[in-house]
């Protein structure tokens, strides 16, 4: 049931009618104190009015311990209870009791039975929202909408026979309607009475047979039913009807797509992106639903592309065509075309916060990092206070290996971090040890990753990154195994954590157990980033062949690494 929005708009209005009313008391509380109570409810309503639910609960749960025979409090106080605690179902479960007894005592308020109807709905009591819906209808007899909750409380209760009856009522009463049709055959479908679902439908059409979405919906029924041919014939029809209209160019293509005709169901989806009529939040949808069953289908042809390329010529100054294209891009790791048309999208939306953000990803995947950095400056003119992106800064400051403004950065982030935040400082400690290791400043690196464990005791980043330049340095190395076996507790299925582990065996000459753990780690890894230390190992186990096989991936996805074509094209490099 979608109207938990409506629900607190309501509320508002709801709180002041509220106030004075009270069930009989469970239990004698002074006149004194009721007023008392009732005086708080008032200041929980101007808190609720002003935006602070916090202070709303906080007041009303004061004023139920003040007097809790109160109906009217209690109601309010079980609505936060549930409001706030939306996924505990004990507490919700609670709030729900304390509504219950505002509803047992005074059934007929419309706003409030009719808040804890849908509350039972939500939170899968469909026969208590029921039972409260219906005792609502008796004292309002002839409202619609209570009587439209009435027919969708059947309906959520298993009872579609009564819920069309209702829906029947309804039509008898106020007149047929779309919504009315729509949820009958709903129910019919639920039932499994395909009759009864094209008997609605039918008569629905009846009443205006020219209608083309009329048309689309009951070709629509016909092929959920089987009936081909004839969804086919409605199609035509609607098609005949509205000619331009894209929603038809919409059916057809899933018409064509269940009976697995792929070559008619694209023709039906480059019409429906070419139509002039359709909206561009329809196309993309469109076109959205189209690109994931392509990727699933492992195609790489120019169909997307062109598709896109129709419809930027449609729409070219629309940002949302470009941002789609560029996560198209993404998918397919083509970075540099995810940048161009991301960029596009920046044109046309430049306070777009999210969008500067994606572009510093971006230019940090394609190695870009110049570009990731101005990037990243115009995201902050949005985002001031992000401090990821400050982390990207001086994560390309490292890679650019300009350490010394990568060590400004790290320490400017640390000024405007939380001094109660340790894991985050923690981190970019670690980062700065990490700047400080690239460097060969020992002293500084150890003492930096040093303080993010006395910060963060099992932070697995700053465990797992010490261990590594402890291996690296082959110092150590009994601590660099305990802190790589903790970064693994951490987080088992990281395979830089496991290479490290396997890293440190290494460097410990266990060749071994090095050999078990880097190939457990080589098949977590997704990027092939691991198979020079994969090749080394297995060197030293000596299994030679397979090590120059393995440096010779490596240098296909590091091309310039200059060790790794010594060790291709010198075949005896660690005999040496």
């Amino acid at each position: 049931m979608k109207r938990h929005l409506a629900i607190i708009t309501i509320i508002l209005l709801a709180l002041s009618a509220m106030a004075g009313k009270n069930s009989t008391a469970k239990t004698a509380v002074s006149l004194k104190d009721q007023r008392k109570a009732e005086y708080i409810f008032l200041q929980a309503q101007n808190e609720k009015m002003k935006g602070n639910f916090d202070a709303f609960h906080d007041l009303l749960a004061y004023a139920h311990k003040i007097d809790s025979s109160n109906t009217a409090i209690s109601f309010y106080l079980g609505f936060c209870k549930i409001r706030m605690n939306n996924t505990n179902k004990t507490l919700c479960e609670e709030g729900l009791a304390l509504m219950k007894e505002h509803f047992e005592a005074q059934p007929e308020d419309l706003y409030e039975t009719t808040f804890y109807s849908d509350a039972n709905m939500q939170l899968g009591h469909p026969e208590e929202a029921l039972r409260a819906i219906k005792l609502l209808n008796e004292y309002n007899p002839n409202r619609l909408e209570l009587q439209v909750r009435l027919a969708e409380a059947y309906s959520h209760s298993g009872d579609y026979a009564k819920s069309n009856a209702t829906y029947d009522s309804i039509a008898a009463i106020f007149g047929d309607a779309i919504q009315i049709t729509s949820s009958k055959i709903d129910n019919y479908m639920a039932m499994n009475d395909s009759t009864g679902a094209l008997r609605e439908m039918r008569g629905l059409l009846a009443t205006a047979p020219q209608n083309d979405t009329y048309n689309i919906a009951m070709s629509g029924l016909f092929q959920h039913y089987g009936m081909n041919d004839s969804a086919l014939y409605y199609l035509d029809r609607a098609q005949e009807i509205a000619p331009d209209n894209g929603y038809v160019y919409l059916a057809r293509a899933e018409y064509y797509n269940m009976a697995g005709d792929s070559v008619a169901y694209e023709q039906q989806i480059y019409n429906a992106l070419t139509a002039e009529q359709l909206d561009v939040d329809s196309k993309l949808g469109v076109l959205l639903g189209y690109i994931r069953e392509q990727l699933a289908k492992e195609d790489t042809t120019q169909r997307i592309n062109n598709l896109f390329t129709v419809l930027i010529q449609q729409h070219p100054h629309e940002a949302k065509i470009h941002q789609l294209y560029s996560e198209y891009f993404f998918t397919k790791k083509d970075y540099k075309n995810a940048i161009e048309q991301l960029g596009y999208s920046l044109d046309v939306n430049p306070t777009d916060a999210d969008g500067w953000r994606n572009m510093v990803i971006l230019n940090m995947m394609d190695d870009n990092y110049p570009d990731a950095i101005k990037a990243s400056e115009k995201a902050l003119e949005y985002n001031p206070d992000n401090l990821d992106l400050y982390g990207y800064v001086a994560g390309c400051y490292h890679q650019m290996k300009e350490y010394g403004k990568a060590i400004e950065t790290y320490e400017k982030i640390l000024t405007l971090t939380d001094s109660t935040d340790l894991e985050r400082r923690a981190e970019l400690i670690t980062g700065m040890g990490d700047t400080y290791s690239e460097i060969n400043d020992t002293i500084k690196a150890i003492e930096c990753y040093e303080r993010a464990l006395e910060l963060d005791p099992t932070n697995s980043g700053a465990l797992n990154n010490y261990a590594y330049y402890l291996a690296q340095r082959g110092e150590n190395l009994d601590r660099a195994e305990r802190m790589a076996a903790m970064a693994i507790k951490e987080d088992p299925d990281n395979a830089n954590f496991i290479d490290t582990y396997a890293w440190v065996y290494f460097a410990k000459k266990d060749y071994t157990k090095a050999l078990l753990y880097i190939k457990s780690a080589v098949e977590k890894d997704e990027d092939n980033h691991l198979l020079e230390h994969y090749g080394d190992i297995l060197w030293f186990n000596d299994e030679k062949e397979q090590a120059v096989e393995q440096w010779t991936k490596a240098l296909e996805e590091d091309k310039d690494n200059e060790l790794l074509q010594r060790k291709v094209k010198d075949k005896t490099y660690y005999e040496k």
